[in-house]
C-alpha cells in the first residue's frame, strides 16, 4: 500500500501543476495542497522506524529509498513552498508562476527518494529548467541574464555529471549509487564536480550568491531554503552508503562552511550575506551526514524566513539599515531567525549545531567552530539594527504589498520552534554553555573589529568566465582527492 501512496505522491505535483493552467483560479489552492500532501508524506516517513525501498527497472537498477533521512528534507520541501505560496497569495503572481513553482517542489523531492544517478539526473534537469522560469519570471533584463547564468552553469556541470554516471555503468552494468564504489576514479570525480556545483558547495559553488541574491524575494527563499539542497542530498547519502566517500563529503563540508562565513561577515549587502550563508550552512549538512537532514530541516525554515524577512527591509544597505529603524515587529522576526542559526536555545538551530558538533571527527572539530564563530559575526549585523515605529510611508506601502508575509513567517518560525523537541536532549548545562559563549564572542568582535571594517572581497572569481575555469580546477582537485 505505501508503495502505492509513495508513487502517486511523487506524480501528483507534476499532474497539479500542469493542471493549473486548466483552473487557473485555484492555482494557489492547488499548490498549497500539494505541499500540504507532501508534509503529511514526509512527516510520515521521518517517524518511520524501517526505510522504503523500490525498484522500479532492475536492468539499469532504478531505485527509491524512501527513510527517515528523506523525511526530513521533504518536510522542509513542503514547509518551504507552502509559505511561498502564502507569501505570494495577495500578489499578482500568475498561473505559470505556480505552476513552476509545483513542478520544482516535485522534482526536488524526486531528488531526496532517489538512488540511482539517471534519477538524479533527469529530476536535476528538470530542476533547472524550472528554476531559470522563476527567475526569469519578472522578464527584466536582469533576472534574464541571471536565469540564463544558471541555467548555463547547471548544465555545464550535469554534462560533467553524466559522463561520469555512465563510467559507473560502464564499470558496474548499474546505475545505483552502491555502484561508486567500484567505480573508476574519473567517475568519482566526474559526478562530484556536478553535484558540488549544482549544490553551491566550496568554490564550485560561488554562482550561487549572485543568483539569489539578485532573484525575486519568494524565489530567492525557495532557492535558498530547498533547491540547493538537491545538489548535495545525493553526497549525503553516497557518505552514508559508502564508507571510503564519507571523508571526502566531509572534508567539502569543512571547506564550505569556512569559506561561505569567510565571505559573509564582511558583506554589506543582506541578500548577499544570506546567500553566502547558505554556501556555509550547506557545510554544516555534509561535516556530519548522519544528522544531516535535521539540520537541513532547520537551515530550510531559517534562511527562508530570512530571505523574505529582507526582502521588506527598506533597503539592502546593512549601513543604511543602521540609520533607518525598521518596523518593531519585522525586527522580531529577523532576531528569531538569526538567533535560531546562530545556534541560541529554544530554537531549532540550537539543537542542529549541538547535534551535528558531537558527530564530527576529530580533526573536523576546529574548522566547524570557526564557521559557528563566524556565524555569529554575521548575524549580530541583522540583531543590532535599530528598530522602532516605522517612520517612512514607503515602508508601510511596501508592506501592505506582501499582505501573507506574516503567515509565512507563522508557519517558518513556528516551525523552528516545534522542530526544537527533535533533539531535546540537548538541553544540558554544556550543550547550553557552549553555543551561549560562541554567541557572545561572535558579538563581541562584531563590535570591536568587524563593524568598523569596509574591506571589499573582490567579486572576480563569480564572473561567468570564472565560474566555468573553476571547474576545470576542481576537477583536477577533484581526481587528486579520490586518488588520495
Amino acid at each position: 500500500m505505501i508503495d502505492t501512496l509513495t508513487i502517486i505522491w511523487i506524480a501528483l505535483p507534476f499532474f497539479v501543476g500542469f493542471s493549473i493552467y486548466l483552473l487557473p483560479q485555484l492555482a494557489r489552492s492547488l499548490a498549497l495542497g500539494v505541499a500540504f500532501v507532501s508534509f503529511g508524506y514526509g512527516l510520515e516517513r521521518a517517524l518511520a522506524p524501517l526505510p522504503l525501498n523500490l525498484h522500479l527497472l532492475d536492468r539499469f537498477s532504478v531505485t527509491l529509498i524512501v527513510d527517515s533521512l528523506s523525511g526530513y528534507f521533504i518536510v522542509t520541501n513542503a514547509l518551504v513552498t507552502a509559505a511561498i505560496i502564502f507569501y505570494c497569495w495577495h500578489s499578482n503572481k500568475t498561473a505559470f508562476f505556480y505552476t513552476q513553482a509545483i513542478i520544482l517542489h516535485g522534482s526536488v523531492n524526486a531528488i531526496f527518494i532517489s538512488a540511482d544517478f539517471i534519477s538524479v539526473y533527469v529530476a536535476l534537469e528538470v530542476i533547472s529548467i524550472a528554476t531559470f522560469l522563476l527567475i526569469a519570471y519578472p522578464r527584466t533584463d536582469r533576472s534574464i541574464w541571471i536565469g540564463l547564468r544558471y541555467l548555463f552553469i547547471s548544465n555545464t556541470a550535469m554534462l560533467f555529471y553524466l559522463i561520469g554516471a555512465v563510467l559507473v555503468y560502464q564499470a558496474t552494468h548499474s546505475f545505483a549509487f552502491a555502484g561508486l564504489k567500484e567505480a573508476p576514479t574519473e567517475a568519482v570525480a566526474l559526478i562530484f564536480l556536478g553535484l558540488l556545483t549544482k549544490g553551491g558547495i566550496f568554490i564550485s559553488g560561488l554562482w550561487l550568491p549572485l543568483t539569489h541574491s539578485e532573484s525575486d524575494t519568494p524565489v530567492s527563499a525557495m532557492l535558498s531554503g530547498v533547491v540547493v539542497k538537491a545538489g548535495i542530498f545525493p553526497l549525503v547519502r553516497f557518505a552514508l552508503m559508502l564508507p571510503e566517500i564519507d571523508p571526502l563529503v566531509r572534508i567539502f563540508g569543512v571547506g564550505t562552511a569556512i569559506l561561505g562565513v569567510g565571505y559573509a561577515v564582511f558583506a554589506k549587502d543582506t541578500k548577499r550575506m544570506l546567500a553566502f550563508h547558505t554556501v556555509s550552512q550547506l557545510g554544516f549538512v555534509l561535516a556530519a551526514p548522519e544528522v544531516g537532514g535535521f539540520y537541513a530541516l532547520t537551515h530550510g525554515l531559517v534562511k527562508s524566513a530570512l530571505f523574505l524577512t529582507a526582502g521588506n527591509l527598506p533597503s539592502r544597505n546593512i549601513k543604511t539599515l543602521k540609520q533607518t529603524p525598521i518596523p518593531t515587529p519585522m525586527w522580531v522576526a529577523l532576531a528569531i531567525a538569526s538567533f535560531s542559526i546562530s545556534g541560541f536555545p529554544l530554537l531549532s538551530g540550537f539543537g542542529a549545531k549541538v547535534l551535528t558538533m558531537k558527530n564530527l571527527l576529530p580533526w573536523q572539530t576546529i574548522g566547524m567552530n570557526i564557521a559557528a564563530l563566524g556565524t555569529a559575526i554575521s548575524f549580530a549585523k541583522f540583531i543590532f539594527l535599530p528598530h522602532g515605529k516605522n517612520p517612512t510611508a514607503a515602508n508601510e506601502d511596501k508592506g501592505k504589498i506582501k499582505a501573507g508575509f506574516w503567515v509565512a513567517m507563522v508557519l517558518l518560525l513556528g516551525g523552528l520552534v516545534l522542530a526544537n523537541g527533535v533533539y531535546y536532549e540537548a538541553y544540558t548545562v554544556k550543550n547550553i554553555a557552549k553555543p551561549l559563549v560562541t554567541i557572545a564572542l561572535g558579538w563581541l568582535a562584531y563590535f570591536l573589529i568587524f563593524q568598523r571594517l569596509t574591506l571589499k572581497l573582490p567579486r572576480v572569481p563569480e564572473q561567468f568566465d570564472h565560474l566555468i575555469g573553476t571547474m576545470s580546477l576542481m576537477l583536477t582537485l577533484l581526481f587528486w582527492m579520490v586518488l588520495a
